[in-house]
């Protein structure tokens, strides 16, 4: 293979001293529900909240004098652009990073922050490339690949010698995969300490990139992912024959699995995972038989994600857990009704959310509407009780999602 673990440890040397060692610490209520011993290995812990700090920082430092002078350029979804803009600027060296369009604001901001130049191109990391090479080529200056380089490998390996020397007896690790560099770094330095040890790639199922080219399939690319730091359309070429030979199995992640997996960090662990972060944990709860009672390793690599986005996440698990539930009643357009609901609700122990009449729906008289109501409920079986009182009551109650509310 074109790296070695000899050079994942010389990469330790390097960042020694420059980048967090973090911890990983056992998370008994994940253990609880995926049914696995979970240990999780918090890279959202970095100075720029992810990974990347440790392959950047590895490529930056082999730079000469002249290319220091020069400046680097680099284009990212966002946290590999952090991570080489902060240790650009650390090292004085001028970065220049191409970020998609699509780019969460926060991400951009996070790396104008740190002192890079950012240029916003493209929709897609794939068409950012095309412009970063273009503007290296006019501009001298040495291009900084998020994933396929063999000193930004190396410096994502040394993850998995920490992971190791903290938690030896680990059966397997679950690694989020988009181009390949960490899932690479990673298994090189895994399997060369335990060879026995199995990698899992966690990859986002709107982009099976690593999933079509190790299976021979063409299955179709794109869409709005909340995993954005996985979805590449181009697979790492040193990353592929590595993953070929150590890796064992790549587990397609849906959009609602990221999302629960995504809230149940940040409700279970008390920590910040942004979509790509929570891979691993969501392909574990996509496949839960096949770690059952098992010593698993997550490596929780990314912590930056847009709050807004968070929030919705927040609630659209509330809503999947029934604990969010709307209702569309049929009532009389009367002074009071409106009251007596109200009143209702709140003797049954429902926190009202939000309301909305409407009134021109041609399938109630001229003089009545249909009322939509949005409640807190503690569980289910609560919503199905006041679901049954309000049809008790004659309201004929039809039990609603967010979507239909929205037409």
């Amino acid at each position: 293979m074109s790296i070695t673990v000899a050079d994942i440890e010389a990469a330790r040397r390097t960042i020694a001293g420059q980048v967090l060692r973090t911890p990983m610490l056992p998370a008994p209520k994940l253990s609880a529900l995926t049914t696995a011993e979970i240990y999780v290995k918090y890279e959202n812990l970095q100075v720029t909240n992810s990974f990347k700090d440790r392959g950047a920082l590895n490529k930056l430092a082999s730079l000469s004098a002249s290319e220091r002078e020069r400046g680097v350029i680099a284009m990212s979804a966002g946290n590999h652009a952090q991570a080489i803009a902060y240790h650009a600027a650390r090292l004085g060296i001028p970065a220049t990073i191409v970020m998609p369009v699509t780019t969460p604001f926060v991400k951009v901001e996070a790396t104008q922050a740190h002192g890079a130049e950012v240029v916003l191109e493209g929709e897609t990391v794939a068409e950012a490339q095309l412009r970063a090479e273009t503007i290296g080529r006019e501009r001298g200056l040495t291009f900084v690949h998020p994933y396929d380089d063999p000193l930004v490998i190396a410096g994502q390996g040394t993850i998995a010698l920490e992971m190791l020397e903290d938690a030896p007896d680990l059966d397997a690790l679950v690694v989020p995969i988009g181009g390949g560099g960490l899932i690479a770094g990673t298994a090189i330095a895994a399997r060369a300490r335990k060879p026995a040890i199995e990698i899992v790639g966690a990859e986002a199922a709107l982009y099976p990139s690593f999933w079509n080219a190790l299976h021979g399939e063409n299955r179709a690319l794109g869409g709005a992912t909340l995993a954005e730091g996985i979805a590449v359309k181009n697979v790492g070429v040193l990353a592929l024959p590595i993953v070929r030979q150590l890796v064992s199995e790549i587990i397609l992640v849906d959009e609602a699995h990221l999302e629960r997996a995504v809230n149940a960090y940040l409700t279970l662990q008390k920590t910040m995972a942004e979509g790509a972060g929570a891979a691993g944990l969501a392909a574990m709860l996509v496949e839960p038989e096949k770690f059952r009672d098992r010593k698993i390793g997550l490596i929780l690599c990314g912590g930056n994600i847009d709050a807004r986005i968070l929030a919705s996440v927040m609630v659209r698990e509330l809503e999947r857990e029934s604990r969010i539930v709307s209702f569309r009643l049929t009532i009389p357009d009367q002074p009071g009704v409106l009251g007596q609901i109200a009143t209702r609700l709140g003797q049954l122990g429902a926190n009202i959310l939000g309301v909305e009449h409407r009134r021109l729906f041609l399938d109630v008289p001229a003089k009545g509407a249909k009322l939509d109501v949005t409640v807190e409920t503690r569980d289910r079986a609560h919503g199905e009780h006041i679901f049954k009182v309000l049809t008790d009551d004659g309201f004929r109650p039809v039990w609603i999602d967010t979507a239909t509310m929205m037409e």
